[in-house]
Order: C-alpha cells, then structure tokens, then sequence
C-alpha cells in the first residue's frame, strides 16, 4: 500500500506535464542544472581559498622564525 508501482508514476508524470507544460519543466531543470554547477564552482574556488590562507599562514611562520634570528635594540640617548 506504501509503495507505488510503475503506472502510477507514469499517470503522475503526465499529469504534471499537462499542467506545467514541458516547456516550463525544460527551464525548471535547466535551472536547477545552474544552481547545481553554480555550487560545485563556489566549492572549488572555497578550497581554493583555504589553500592560499594555508600557503599566506606558512609565510608568516617563516617571516616570524627569520625574525627571531634577529635581535632588535633600541638605542638610548645621552642627556
């Protein structure tokens, strides 16, 4: 009673297609094919990203141990 067998999808997809139309369903799914590709580039260029933070962070550790090799005085004045 849960499921339901090949023919009732079928009637319900003619259904629907008599009500939207296929040329509705067409731009539905091409717009929905957008979004999708829309989303695996925003991945893309996140992971990207967080690869250049990493590369940006291990600069700074390198900066900061060349640094430390350094010894900074100040200079005081005679009065």
């Amino acid at each position: 009673m849960g499921s339901f067998s090949i023919w009732h999808w079928l009637i319900v997809l003619l259904i629907v297609i008599m009500v939207f139309g296929t040329k509705k369903l067409k731009n539905l799914g091409g717009d929905l094919g957008g979004a999708v590709k829309g989303f695996k580039d925003g991945m893309k260029e996140a992971g990207a990203a967080s690869e250049d933070k990493a590369a940006d962070a291990a600069k700074v550790s390198n900066a900061g141990a060349a640094e430390k090799t350094t010894i900074d005085v100040e200079a005081k004045q005679k009065s």
